[in-house]
């Protein structure tokens, strides 16, 4: 399994590239490239043409339902709705249930059908707390995590290899069940310890998430989700203090293969 970074900034765009947004690739037995987004934040749509062409897309699956995850969906739903290819599937989409009232209401519309288009480019998918499926060659548990709004993070297996996302949370034990002994736990550090004390329930720190890749034994850890106002060294230095496996910030256009040894590719 291969994860590229497409976006990793926290809460929106930074100068120096986009929100949320992770792009998953594995063959099959057959050796067929499957590709599922994970969450396409503001301002993602751009990098992920350069990493792929969108139309090779196979699904989506979205955390939750705030801007900095979801709503460059509106710019992928043009290119889907009004692509020159006419053998172009509609695109499985994995996530909340209000999505598409969501997109419906961004682009200023009264239903699903984007304007002078027959058929509705996404099929909408519910997440659930404790849902299985696949996609392909990966196996997708979903689990409902802790921040203000519903919300996912996922657990997906391809081959022997396992990836743990946090979308965003606080601490909480279904965090802690989605990376037990993942290969690589890819976790947010939204927050930081002293300056953001008076929130609770909404993002980790980097210690918090140290802590929750010490419980779950990961191999891997790459923070993420990082704000542009924080110094990335301060959330690395507090997961450090308590996690001394692999540990990295991840950065745009960074591609993991879980299936090297030197891994990052």
């Amino acid at each position: 399994m291969r994860i590229h970074v497409i976006g990793c900034s926290g809460s929106f765009a930074g100068p120096e590239g986009a929100a949320s947004s992770y792009l998953l690739e594995h063959e099959d037995a057959s050796g067929r490239t499957w590709r599922v987004l994970m969450d396409l934040g503001s301002g993602a749509f751009g990098p992920l043409q350069s990493a792929i062409d969108p139309a090779d897309l196979d699904a989506v699956i979205v955390s939750h339902l705030h801007p900095d995850h979801y709503l460059d969906l509106t710019g992928l739903e043009v290119f889907w709705a009004y692509h020159s290819r006419s053998d172009l599937p509609q695109l499985p989409i994995h996530a909340p249930r209000p999505l598409p009232q969501r997109l419906s209401a961004v682009l200023g519309r009264t239903g699903n059908v984007p304007d002078g288009v027959a058929w509705e480019p996404f099929t909408h998918h519910v997440l659930e707390d404790d849902q299985r499926f696949t996609i392909g060659p990966f196996d997708i548990q979903v689990r409902e995590v802790l921040h203000p709004v519903e919300a996912y993070g996922f657990r997906i297996t391809a081959g022997e290899s396992v990836l743990a996302y946090s979308g965003d949370t606080d601490t909480c034990e279904a965090l802690d069940e989605l990376a037990d002994g993942a290969d690589l736990f890819l976790c947010e550090a939204g927050y930081v310890e002293g300056r953001d004390d008076r929130f609770s329930g909404v993002h980790l720190t980097g210690l918090r998430a140290g802590q929750a890749a010490v419980a779950a034994r990961a191999g891997q850890v790459v923070l993420t989700h990082i704000a542009a106002w924080t110094d990335p060294a301060v959330p690395l230095a507090e997961a450090r203090s308590v996690y001394d496996g692999p540990l990295q910030l991840a950065a745009p256009g960074t591609v993991y293969d879980l299936d090297r040894a030197d891994r990052p590719a």
